[in-house]
């Protein structure tokens, strides 16, 4: 990926797209297909060992298209146009925002090892890490927006794992509250923690509220970066699909574990995805704009108790330090309060 790139949105209709390589089409088609042609057997036996991680890639060495469940078209230039948003060294793309977040876990956290995560969390991220992983051995310990440095670190010290700690995994905002979290703080527990055990910490941030646009946690400490696709990527409400972004050591290892969970999109899935790139910043841009309005009228309505968004913050109060250092723009995201019981947030949902 180059890291040269300063404007993503001006190669979302044509970067890693080669016309010459498919009959000359403008547009990339879509290469549904299962299996690819080898030009040898030692070819495809020299494929299978990078794909498989047997053997490290030489830095002049391309890896041949093999099998849909491996390697296609459509994904791989999916994912070298994703990648150009958080100049990261590459890019995984998966069939699901829970997906791409299970794999992450799954490849970094072994049985004994302690994961420090974030609270609140998507529900689905949530019940993964509360429900499935304790029942594979790995322990976990919450963190929260009124934690410090201090407090995160005597938490995972009176933990009695701290020697096992390999995760700090982080969503901010947070859904449902746009709760933030300081990320270069994050990261700099886990650098402390990497030093001390000589045992690699990963700082995984879930964007999915921001990104790939207004927030960019690779440039402030995490070592990855995950989206839910299905939401502002894909934009359409047409695909559900997930992302991975890092460094390449730390995607390599994401990959290979994809491979064998057989979780990457279809051809299908990336091509659309390809499209909804090509008006990305458009759309989040006007979304941006819509949800100020939004949000202001919110906090005038008579039966609104409280409105979360980032864009009222102010400064001294709680967040505010963290939005202005680790955001350029407060997003589209609202949550709000409704004044009464849950009947009358469900009067307020059955009449959308």
């Amino acid at each position: 990926m180059s890291k040269t790139i300063k404007n993503p949105e001006s190669h979302m209709m044509t970067y890693g797209y080669k016309p010459e390589l498919s009959e000359g089409a403008i547009k990339c088609p879509i290469f549904q297909t299962s299996t690819f042609v080898f030009k040898s057997a030692e070819e495809g036996k020299s494929f299978f060992e990078i794909a498989y991680g047997i053997r490290e890639k030489d830095p002049t060495e391309e890896l041949g298209l093999i099998y849909s469940r491996i390697n296609n078209p459509n994904l791989e230039i999916l994912e070298n146009r994703l990648s150009l948003w958080d100049k990261a060294d590459d890019c995984a793309v998966f069939e699901s925002g829970m997906s791409a977040i299970s794999t992450v876990l799954l490849e970094f956290l072994k049985p004994g090892d302690l994961l420090v995560y974030s609270n609140p969390t998507y529900g689905g991220t949530d019940h993964f890490i509360q429900h499935l992983l304790p029942t594979l051995g790995i322990h976990t310990i919450g963190i929260y927006t009124d934690d410090t440095k201090k407090s995160i670190i005597k938490k995972i010290r009176a933990s009695g794992h701290s020697k096992r700690l390999a995760m700090m995994y982080v969503e901010t905002p947070a859904n449902p509250n746009n709760a933030l979290f300081d990320i270069e703080m994050i990261s700099e527990v886990a650098k402390e923690f990497e030093t001390n055990n000589k045992k690699q910490v990963v700082t995984a941030v879930d964007n999915t509220y921001m990104g790939p646009i207004w927030q960019h946690p690779l440039e402030i400490g995490a070592d990855i970066t995950i989206y839910s696709a299905t939401k502002y990527l894909g934009g359409h409400s047409d695909l559900i699909a997930g992302a991975v972004m890092g460094n390449q050591e730390l995607m390599n290892r994401v990959k290979v574990l994809r491979t064998f969970l057989g979780n990457m999109i279809s051809p299908n899935t990336a091509w659309l995805m390809l499209r909804s790139l090509e008006t990305l910043k458009l759309r989040m841009d006007k979304q941006c704009e819509n949800a100020k309005k939004v949000a202001q009228f919110l906090t005038r309505h008579v039966k609104v108790e409280k409105v979360y968004y980032l864009g009222l913050l102010k400064d001294g109060e709680k967040g505010y330090d963290i939005y202005k250092k680790q955001c350029t723009q407060p997003g589209a995201m609202i949550s709000f309060d409704i004044k009464g019981k849950e009947k009358d947030a469900f009067n307020f949902l059955n009449h959308l």
